[in-house]
């Protein structure tokens, strides 16, 4: 009697400390182990994370980083690890937040407006997405890629169309570059494709006069009549005469694209630089920015109208006055110079 009672006991004993392991396994996988008060946490996890870089990121959002631990060796995840941006969401338990972390690559949207070149548009990348901007840079120079495509850097620049764009964060920087392309290459359609040709321009010419155009002036709604202005001179072979352009080739110049430049002088007009359209006649080799959607749609659907001038309009700021002759275009380029001259701008 007394060794069945021991056995009794003993097994009482084992049921029990079997149920408080089982309970604290439960505690560990199903319990709930997020920190956050918000509805989700985004984690990024770099290709170069080990596992204690990634405990190291994800400890403040988690109440016991301990258990994780635990959890993540059980499930072998250390030595199964994907870069990418995942969500953890509220209440997870660390069976969730492993399986989530391991095959739930969450898409990010990343975007960028009118950068002025490929290292400013390297670096606005770089900011949002894994790559570094020396890799992006890299890949948006790549010799063989501009070879592939006929183009230049500079060219190259208008490819890259500022907009939102729907990408995974680990993505390599000749995939963002690529699909970045791609998307370019999707923006001429057939009708687009149709207006270009029977403006007899390539692409990058259209992204050329485009970049003019969205320099010339910030209203989209003014910009189809600006385009019309060098569509009407590129036509009757008049120099585009761009200030513009010109202010791209004297920063080019002083090898300071930062220098501030509110005022041409007739000196500036003397640059030697394929960019000085009052030197040269027709499009620069290049865009002398990223233009948008809207100034590449304002050259492909530009006012047809009989203007060949215009200049900054002094009562409605922001906009111009635009002319037919050159007598009419000196009177109002007068106005505003004895304007410019008031307001003390001299550069």
């Amino acid at each position: 009697m007394y060794i069945k009672k021991i056995l009794t006991i003993t097994a009482l004993l084992g049921l029990v400390a079997l149920g408080i392991f089982s309970y604290s396994i439960y505690q560990i996988i199903l319990s709930p182990n997020t920190s956050f008060s918000k509805e989700e946490q985004s984690i990024y996890i770099s290709n170069q994370a080990d596992f204690q870089t990634l405990v190291d990121s994800i400890a403040p959002y988690l109440k016991s980083a301990e258990d994780f631990i635990t959890v993540a060796q059980k499930k072998q995840y250390p030595s199964n690890m994907n870069s990418g941006h995942f969500v953890l969401k509220n209440g997870m338990n660390n069976n969730e937040i492993i399986n989530t972390l391991r095959s739930t690559n969450v898409p990010i949207n990343i975007n960028f407006n009118n950068q002025h070149n490929l290292t400013d548009l390297s670096n606005r990348l770089s900011q949002q997405l894994m790559p570094n901007q020396t890799e992006i840079l890299q890949s948006l120079t790549d010799s063989i890629f501009l070879a592939e495509n006929n183009v230049s850097a500079l060219q190259s620049l208008a490819f890259y169309i500022p907009n939102t764009y729907e990408f995974y964060w680990n993505s390599s920087a000749e995939d963002i570059r690529d699909r970045l392309h791609q998307q370019y290459l999707n923006f001429w359609t057939p009708e687009r494709t149709k207006k270009r040709k029977a403006l007899n321009l390539s692409p990058i010419e259209v992204s050329t006069l485009a970049s003019i155009v969205q320099k010339e002036t910030a209203q989209v709604d003014e910009r189809p009549k600006v385009a019309g202005v060098y569509i009407n001179r590129l036509r009757k072979g008049m120099r585009l005469q761009a200030d513009p352009t010109l202010i791209f080739a004297l920063k080019q110049k002083l090898n300071n694209r930062d220098t501030i430049i509110k005022r041409v002088l007739n000196k500036d007009k003397l640059i030697n630089s394929p960019f000085n359209t009052y030197k040269y006649s027709g499009l620069p080799p290049a865009p002398i920015a990223m233009p948008d959607v809207s100034s590449l749609d304002a050259v492909l659907n530009y006012e047809k109208h009989d203007y060949l001038y215009f200049v900054a309009d002094i009562k409605n700021i922001g906009y111009h006055k635009f002319s037919k002759t050159l007598r009419q275009h000196n009177r109002y380029a007068n106005e505003y110079r004895n304007w410019i001259n008031k307001q003390k701008v001299y550069r």
